[in-house]
């Protein structure tokens, strides 16, 4: 499994993902299937250069409470083992470790269900932390519901350590916050 970058050449690959159910938000889960679906079928080349977007262009994002919020510098990259196996994702705000309250966290990921418990959640992280070095971050958080083992042991195995259990009030809801090192 590598990364690469999100191009019209494996979009058809993310499209039939994303007709099968799954989602790349592990927030909003079909909302955000069905919003992507739609920009995609707008307009594929707007959609694909959005994902590699360090200068936090584009509209604000919308959070669960309906309430916009400026949109972070971001970069999007796909799983790909020969076809399309799912998305990881790494935000950050220039100068600073820091994020605002209703980002989670730096890096979120997700595989396709058929792929899954191959490896490629651990490999893909190992891979990200890569780029989020070459920002300058001295760490990266991550947060997972109490209840993803799987999620838990992916960041464990990437050097990363428990911080806390806290609320979400952004999300209502409770999650682990983890933190790995970068130095």
């Amino acid at each position: 499994m590598e990364l690469v970058v999100p191009s019209l050449e494996y979009l058809d690959g993310y499209v039939a993902a994303l007709q099968r159910g799954w989602s790349a938000d592990n927030v909003r889960l079909e909302t955000a299937a069905r919003e992507e679906l739609a920009a995609i079928t707008a307009d594929p080349d707007a959609f694909v250069a959005l994902l590699d977007n360090r200068e936090a262009k584009g509209d604000p994002i919308s959070l669960p409470d309906g309430s916009k919020a400026p949109r972070l510098p971001g970069i999007r990259r796909w799983m790909w083992d020969g076809e399309f196996c799912g998305s990881i994702g790494f935000r950050w705000q220039p100068g600073t470790a820091a994020l605002p309250s209703h980002v989670l966290g730096h890096i979120g990921y997700a595989v396709v269900p058929w792929k899954r418990q191959r490896g490629y959640a651990t490999r893909a992280l190992a891979l990200m932390l890569d780029e989020a070095r070459r920002e300058g971050l001295p760490y990266v958080e991550l947060t997972t519901d109490p209840d993803n083992d799987p999620s838990q042991k992916v960041i464990q195995a990437n050097g990363g350590v428990f911080v806390e259990r806290f609320s979400s009030a952004a999300y209502g809801k409770d999650e682990l916050r983890f933190r790995i090192p970068l130095a």
